[in-house]
């Protein structure tokens, strides 16, 4: 009777470990960049993280928080930041990508400048997510495509990138620089190429589309996947744990 009392006990405990035990969350906060888009009439836009859970075995989730349209400020005053925050847990990733549209100076509920309340959110971003156990991880903003006359690469974000490169060297927080990779990735595809990872559809691919689409903001959905390829990568260097569930 003792032994069986005392496996019984065992089991118990065994299950109660495994209902217990949570996977790892990676949340995502940002912009149209990174958002889930509808699937609906085969819509061709898609977010990096919208295909970033298929690159996890079990043991991580990815939860998109992402949401087109919004700058670290809006993110904030729509409430979307703290909805976020409440679900985060001590040992849970949260990435941050913002920056497409803080610049929007014309846009009073989005705008926050570079050195000014860009910074300022991303500060609290992290100090929010070191307050709940979490891990912060910022990220520069994937470039937009832009080439001149000559074929040559040029940059919109201004000082935005450099905004967050200097809070994460500030707080010591992880970075991967997409703004860097993406630039890169640009240049090498060239300025034909590089059209498939942006939003040229033609109406014949999609039945729904009124009209030829050349969107140079947001992503197609190789596109996606090629971004997400990018920050996949960099978990590899930077956070090598997290990059140790990675599929193989």
């Amino acid at each position: 009777m003792k032994n069986i009392l005392s496996f019984g006990l065992l089991v118990l405990t065994l299950t109660g470990c495994l209902q217990n035990e949570q996977p790892i969350t990676v949340f995502l906060a940002g912009d149209s960049t990174v958002a889930d888009k509808p699937y609906r009439d085969g819509n061709p836009e898609k977010g990096w993280g919208q295909v970033f859970p298929l690159y996890f075995m079990e043991g991580v989730r990815v939860e998109n928080h992402a949401v087109n349209g919004r700058s670290t400020k809006s993110f904030i005053d729509e409430g979307r930041w703290q909805d976020l925050l409440n679900e985060v847990r001590a040992g849970d990733y949260v990435f941050i990508e913002f920056g497409h549209n803080d610049s929007k100076i014309e846009s009073e509920k989005r705008y926050a400048a570079a050195e000014g309340a860009y910074s300022d959110n991303l500060r609290r971003f992290v100090s929010d997510v070191r307050d709940r156990e979490g891990i912060p991880v910022l990220l520069t903003p994937i470039v937009r495509r832009r080439f001149d006359e000559q074929g040559v690469f040029y940059d919109t974000h201004e000082g935005y990138p450099d905004a967050v490169r200097k809070v994460a060297a500030e707080l010591d927080v992880v970075l991967i620089d997409l703004h860097k990779s993406t630039w890169q990735m640009l240049v090498d595809f060239g300025p034909e190429a590089s059209k498939k990872l942006f939003l040229h559809i033609d109406t014949t691919e999609y039945g729904n589309l009124k009209q030829a689409l050349a969107d140079d903001t947001h992503l197609s959905p190789y596109g996606a996947f090629k971004v997400a390829d990018l920050v996949a990568a960099d978990l590899k260097k930077s956070i090598p744990k997290l990059a140790g569930f990675l599929k193989k």
